[in-house]
């Protein structure tokens, strides 16, 4: 299945106040049900355990309202990692956040050098062209002090075809074109891990977890 970049409405705010507040609804039921929380919970822990933090900082790019982050703040919790949360993202209208929360171009971070022990993206990455791939994620190793991490969708006619099948289930027209056009552009695990190949990371690991969704750690040298 060949990569079709698709412009997506969400990205140019291409709809109503409700319907862009309805997708975004949407797109914390994608999170929330389909491995999106997990995903972020599994890598975050996964950086936690290595590395012997209990405490992180974590900057979350493209973040929209921050919800995943947030759940995993609580899971983290229990487990009494601390994990302490800041938002960019383009958009003061996507954020309407509680947390720390900061307007910027996820291609130019308006953060000085290792300020924050993570950097991470939620179903962010599949927008952006391939040099603006590898372009993001050397801006992100540069704020981050420990590792990048990429949580987003992998590209699959399955993949695809799951996604025509539960439309009904999201509310905003928004989503019904922004979904199954997140997976004809999204990228595969052999794809993503030949772009990121050529970065300052010194070690990157990917994976394919629950209902093709891509967990991606780019280490810190």
């Amino acid at each position: 299945m060949k990569r079709i970049p698709t412009a997506e409405l969400l990205d140019t705010d291409a709809g109503t106040v409700d319907e862009i507040r309805a997708s975004l609804a949407d797109l914390w039921l994608i999170n929330r049900a389909f491995g999106g929380v997990s995903t972020a919970e599994r890598l975050i822990r996964r950086i936690a355990q290595e590395r012997s933090m209990s405490r992180l900082s974590l900057l979350e790019v493209a973040s929209g309202s921050g919800e995943v982050q947030k759940m995993v703040q609580k899971k983290l919790q229990a487990s009494s990692i601390e994990l302490a949360i800041s938002l960019l993202d383009r958009s003061w209208s996507h954020l309407n956040s509680s947390a720390r929360a900061v307007v910027g171009d996820a291609l130019r971070l308006p953060f000085a050098s290792e300020s924050f022990d993570l950097v991470s993206s939620t179903l962010f990455v599949h927008h952006l062209m391939p040099e603006a791939v590898r372009g993001f994620v050397t801006e992100a190793l540069r704020v981050c002090r420990t590792a990048v991490v990429i949580n987003d969708v992998i590209r699959s006619p399955l993949h695809l075809a799951l996604v025509y099948a539960g439309l009904p289930l999201f509310r905003s027209r928004i989503t019904w074109h922004d979904a199954p056009a997140s997976v004809r552009q999204a990228y595969t695990v052999e794809e993503i891990r030949e772009l990121l190949a050529g970065t300052a990371a010194a070690r990157i690991e990917v994976d394919q977890l629950y209902l093709f969704r891509m967990a991606l750690i780019a280490w810190k040298s």
